[in-house]
């Protein structure tokens, strides 16, 4: 649309908004200050740079063999950038520990330092965003039967802890360089394909491994860190030591963050109402924004009901401040750059829904006791005119409002991707 279109449209919707009693500048506001962790794996499928050609394991799985992926981190820095220019805001970039450039001189990941980062930090500055960072237990021979630091031997969990324990400096130090806190998130494939005859010794072994990880005390102003739950994966079906009631217990316990991943539960179970019980008992969370699609956990964030409840949750109980909002999926059955513009925008679109509902009012009719008319009001809210009002913050961004920023990933893949 033109720009003279999207103002006109944009002052109609503002006075409708008004009159339920919604400031949409107030929401544009809000939403112009949430920065999302945008994730490298999205880029190229989850490969990684410490091996040229190494492939995915451990509980993971990526489909699909779409043109164009990024080979190197140039390629990959370069996508971003492309995508990040699409849509609205200012936000961070996600990386794991396996994306570490070597510069000809392998270190295992028990070894990793902050100089194989060095590029991706430099790269950090020049566009001033900041970095978040993931530890990477997965795709390694020491991952044995699917063991990491659950594992019976010492010296396997041995290793995985001095992987842990670097990436947590990693963190620190990227925070350092970049002037703005690092999350550094721990996640684990550990489980077990069939029933165990032992749930309690792994749990166990998980828990003094972390302490151990965990024992070198970090200004967090650099550096902070999260533990993620997951209910199964591939392989480990039927238990998984690193569950959600584990790590609320350890995040509770010893005062780390939890990240919440809306794909690591039932294909039925939301996260939504989940946010405000663990906050009840933590300062901060940290989101992993994910579809889980029957068992696959990792699909492109679509504007479902779920992703409209985490929004609402983070918005109506006033938690932007204290949740730390990333995405994570992996779909290589279309444009790369499509998929991460397609998740981001839908996850700030869910935020500005939140935004411009009328909750004041729907919480007043509900303290009344009125749940009537908070039905209907909830119900109402959902025809307002919520697109000229996102069309707006896109022309405020300078990104291209509606589908419009489609013709450009189209133009990016003739010109670039497809000659990769």
């Amino acid at each position: 649309m033109k720009t003279r279109d999207l103002e006109r449209a944009y002052a109609l919707a503002q006075q409708c908004y008004a009159e339920a009693g919604v400031d949409t500048e107030a929401a544009l506001k809000k939403l112009s200050g949430v920065s999302v962790s945008m994730h490298c794996w999205q880029g190229d499928d989850v490969g990684g740079f410490e091996n040229a050609g190494g492939s995915l394991s451990d509980g993971l799985a990526v489909t699909g063999n779409y043109p164009g992926k990024a080979r190197s981190p140039q390629e990959l820095r370069a996508d971003y950038e492309k995508a990040v220019s699409l849509i609205p805001g200012k936000h961070r970039f996600n990386l794991h520990a396996s994306y570490a450039e070597m510069g000809g001189k392998r270190a295992d990941r028990d070894a990793l330092e902050v100089e194989h980062f060095g590029n991706w930090i430099a790269w950090a500055k020049s566009l001033k965003i900041g970095m978040d960072f993931n530890q990477t237990y997965f795709s390694h021979p020491k991952v044995d039967r699917g063991l990491t630091l659950t594992h019976p031997n010492k010296a396997i969990r041995s290793f995985w802890i001095r992987h842990g324990i670097c990436c947590r400096m990693i963190g620190a130090s990227i925070g350092k360089a970049l002037g703005k806190g690092c999350l550094t998130n721990l996640w684990i494939p550990d489980g077990m394909k069939d029933t165990p005859a032992d749930r309690r010794g792994p749990r166990e072994r998980l828990a003094e491994s972390l302490d151990e990880i965990f024992a070198v005390k970090i200004e967090p102003k650099y550096n902070v860190d999260s533990v993620e739950p997951k209910l199964f994966g591939i392989g480990a079906e039927s238990y998984t030591p690193g569950s959600h009631e584990f790590y609320v217990g350890y995040a509770v316990s010893r005062k780390v963050l939890l990240t919440l991943d809306s794909g690591h539960y039932h294909p039925t179970e939301g996260i939504a109402d989940k946010i405000s019980s663990v906050l009840t008992f933590l300062p901060e969370i940290a989101l992993h924004v994910s579809r889980g699609v029957r068992w696959d956990s990792d699909h492109v964030v679509t504007l479902s009901d779920d992703l409209q409840a985490i929004g609402q949750e983070i918005v109506w109980g006033g938690y932007l401040d204290r949740i730390r909002i990333g995405l994570d999926y992996f779909d290589a059955s279309i444009n790369r750059i499509a998929a991460w513009v397609i998740g981001t925008r839908n996850l700030l679109k869910a935020l500005l829904l939140a935004l411009l509902a009328p909750y004041p009012q729907m919480k007043k009719l509900e303290a009344e006791g009125d749940y009537t008319s908070r039905l209907a009001l909830m119900e109402e809210s959902k025809t307002m005119p919520f697109r000229a009002v996102w069309d707006q913050h896109c022309l405020r961004c300078g990104v291209p409002d509606g589908s419009g920023w489609l013709a450009e990933v189209k133009r990016y893949e003739n010109e670039v991707l497809a000659k990769r």
